[in-house]
């Protein structure tokens, strides 16, 4: 069917139809006029709480807490949604009275999602400073977790994803998105975007997935992916990142490379994943560790580079995302730390493996392999840009000091043929590929172009260049000189001088 044209009234009814129909969403209605519209609606909230056996008065005291984070002056908006996320993702700690241990109420079901009430309402009238009304608002047990705004088709995206930031500014409805997590913008010719709070619009995604089903229009398509119920709960629980000020979601290859590794993890068993240069391959990192250490109490997860900048910038974008990591200051404390419970996450630089003076390897190798391991914990080893550190004697010593270790190598850059044999080797086959031309075509990153330049390589004055060889050679012998004419006289000097490449480039 041709939804090219519609009216945006009936794109919204049928987009209302697939939530009710196939996702499982309760209809609240149309609110645009109810009064005292909500994040937080406490009727809703306050009946899950109920049918989850806690008491009205650790229900009472839960969303007085959810509120007071909610609407902290204090903060901005994003402060204020990581707070409430914390809330949202580990549970309210109350405590009815004095003496009586603090107990935890879980506003959402993590285990089993479809334990969770999800509901929606259209046209959901904000009031409070300059008045606005959301097209469609998704709400868990009674938070407001979603934000769409639907365009027909002759508009642009665009202009619902500008109406969804303005829509955060302080002067129009900033307070209601201090719980939302995803906010979305479609119509039926271009399809379905989203972002985050705070997410600017060049920032925001485009997903993809299972591109050769064309059953039904792209919007309604991803809005069924990304929206089903156990992916909007597992998005909410694995895949939000607070980094350093900016709030952010998965691309699709970042999610499904995820996925895969989980896959890999469960099993133990190691492998590269192949993400493209400039395709985020660190918050890949981030989320797979997070998910690693919270799934496994035993787990521990060391991310090995093999450059000082790289080590640096590993624990500074883990920092920034309050993802506590320990960086080695040296081989002996690297070995400390491995043998000690604590710290769960650290960073290193591959050299630091390694032992000075160290003659006879083969025998410093046997040595290491006839002494019992002293890490403890259940490793798991992340090597960036694992190309170039995928062999080598500093290699063989890591896997021989940490021997139950799982390494996953991480890499943006395509394995030359060798390269390729050796990487597969050491770690093992494929956990996801994310390729460059993939990378361009969803404009994650931006295309290599060549331009060629001819720059004319005739010698202005041969005789000019005899005389002044001539002079800084004086004190040479014949045969000296020719051999400095072979190894300098050749088209490969001269293309790779810096004069030419100056000038290519100017």
């Amino acid at each position: 069917m041709n939804f090219i044209g519609k009216a945006e009234r009936e794109t919204q009814d049928r987009v209302i139809a697939l939530f009710c129909d196939e996702l499982g969403y309760r209809y609240l209605g149309d609110w645009s006029d109810r009064c005292d519209n909500s994040n937080i609606e406490e009727d809703l909230l306050a009946d899950y709480l109920t049918r989850n056996g806690y008491t009205p008065q650790q229900i009472n005291s839960a969303i007085r807490k959810l509120h007071l984070e909610a609407g902290n002056h204090g903060r901005g908006l994003y402060g204020n949604n990581q707070a409430v996320y914390s809330l949202l993702r580990y549970g309210v700690p109350v405590k009815i009275e004095a003496g009586k241990v603090t107990e935890t109420v879980h506003l959402i079901n993590w285990q089993k999602p479809k334990k969770n009430d999800f509901a929606l309402a259209e046209e959901v009238t904000l009031r409070g400073n300059h008045e606005r009304r959301p097209d469609l608002v998704l709400y868990v047990n009674g938070i407001a977790v979603g934000v769409l705004e639907l365009k027909n088709s002759r508009i642009s995206i665009g202009d619902g994803i500008r109406q969804n930031i303005s829509n955060q500014r302080s002067e129009f409805n900033e307070w209601f998105f201090s719980t939302v997590q995803f906010i979305f913008a479609g119509n039926d010719s271009e399809g379905l975007q989203y972002g985050t709070i705070g997410t600017e619009e060049k920032y925001f995604l485009k997903w993809k997935e299972d591109e050769e089903e064309n059953v039904r229009c792209k919007l309604d398509k991803y809005l069924h992916k990304l929206c089903a119920r156990e992916r909007l709960i597992e998005l909410m629980h694995d895949f939000v990142l607070f980094d350093g000020g900016k709030k952010k979601l998965p691309r699709a290859h970042q999610y499904f490379g995820v996925k895969a590794a989980q896959k890999h993890v469960r099993r133990r068993k190691g492998g590269i994943i192949w993400h493209t240069q400039g395709s985020g391959k660190s918050i890949v990192m981030m989320f797979l560790a997070k998910w690693i250490l919270e799934n496994n109490p035993n787990a521990r997860v060391a991310v090995v580079t093999d450059r000082e900048e790289l080590d640096k910038q590993i624990e500074r974008v883990f920092n920034e995302a309050d993802i506590a990591i320990y960086r080695t200051r040296s081989g002996r404390d690297l070995m400390s730390q491995l043998g000690q419970a604590k710290p769960r996450m650290l960073c290193s630089l591959v050299h630091k493996f390694g032992q000075k003076g160290v003659k006879d390897f083969e025998a410093f190798i046997r040595e290491l392999e006839s002494q019992p391991g002293k890490t403890v914990g259940e490793i798991f080893v992340f090597v960036d840009e694992c190309h170039r550190t995928q062999s080598g004697k500093l290699h063989r010593t890591m896997k021989v000091l940490m021997p139950n270790a799982v390494f996953i190598g991480f890499t943006g850059t395509p394995l030359l043929k060798e390269d390729k044999k050796t990487s597969l080797e050491v770690f093992g086959g494929y956990i996801h590929t994310y390729k460059f031309s993939e990378g361009v075509a969803d404009e994650v990153i931006l295309d290599l172009v060549y331009e060629a330049r001819d720059i004319d390589q005739r010698l202005g004055s041969e005789k000019k260049v005899d005389a002044w060889f001539e002079a800084k050679t004086r004190g040479l012998n014949d045969w000296q000189k020719d051999e400095l004419k072979k190894q300098w006289g050749t088209m490969q000097k001269v293309l790779s001088s810096r004069s030419r490449m100056e000038r290519v480039v100017s």
